[in-house]
């Protein structure tokens, strides 16, 4: 028997949006509780070879504990202070360190990219995804985060995109990308995890991975997750 308080039909986004420290257990066995939020336990569980109850029971247990740190409840803040929250935590951490990390990449595939051609691709990867990432902020803080702001203040939007839906599923789509080129990262690193020969920046570079793909996790799900599916709602209502 599934243990109750986590159903098979629950979704993944949905038990991580109500207890956020349960993001660490979901990371640990590799199941995408941000991109992959709409799926249900069960189907996560399947899609990596789990029993569902047996799962169950390690995240009740989990959810036991005490936090190990400070969390965020995203699903308490008015839809403004979350779009705020998201450009001065995530976006910010982000225009700081991709550039960083991109710069790392550069120089260790400089250096070691003979040894191991895979550095390469690498910082080719993480290039191309800072370009991305920053044009996907851009868009989110001049056009998708005003017209949320807007909807919660004024019930409505205008705006040539019509349905906030829109944008909101182009956002998707990008962050799906962010997704697969961080999981790429990780494929190319053999799991952020330095050789023996690996310099001190080349070591750098991969704990920054690490850190970058635990960050992207977390900003993808309250958006998808919270952010988006709150606005989605608030738009159907005020149109009922």
């Amino acid at each position: 028997m599934i243990h109750s308080s986590f159903s098979p039909d629950a979704t993944v986004g949905n038990i991580v949006a109500a207890q956020p420290d349960l993001a660490r257990l979901f990371e640990r066995v590799g199941i995408d509780y941000c991109c992959g939020g709409k799926r249900t336990l069960a189907q996560a569980c399947a899609g990596k070879g789990l029993d569902p109850a047996a799962f169950a029971v390690l995240l009740a247990a989990a959810a036991k504990l005490p936090a190990a740190g400070p969390t965020v409840d995203a699903r308490a803040m008015s839809l403004t202070a979350l779009a705020d929250h998201i450009e001065q935590t995530h976006h910010c951490y982000l225009k700081e360190e991709l550039p960083a990390l991109a710069e790392k990449a550069d120089r260790v595939a400089g250096k070691h990219g003979g040894r191991d051609p895979r550095l390469l691709v690498v910082a080719e990867t993480i290039r191309a995804l800072a370009g991305e990432m920053f044009h996907h902020m851009a868009k989110e803080e001049q056009i998708l985060f005003p017209l949320v702001r807007e909807l919660e203040r004024a019930g409505t939007v205008a705006s040539h995109c019509g349905s906030i839906a829109n944008p909101i599923r182009q956002m998707e789509l990008e962050h799906d990308g962010a997704g697969a080129a961080v999981a790429r990262l990780r494929e190319l690193t053999d799991g952020f995890v330095p050789d023996a020969a690996a310099c001190n920046t080349h070591r750098a570079m991969l704990a920054g991975f690490a850190r970058l793909e635990s960050d992207l996790h977390a900003h993808v799900h309250k958006e998808n997750n919270v952010l988006f599916p709150r606005a989605l709602a608030l738009e159907a209502h005020a149109a009922a």
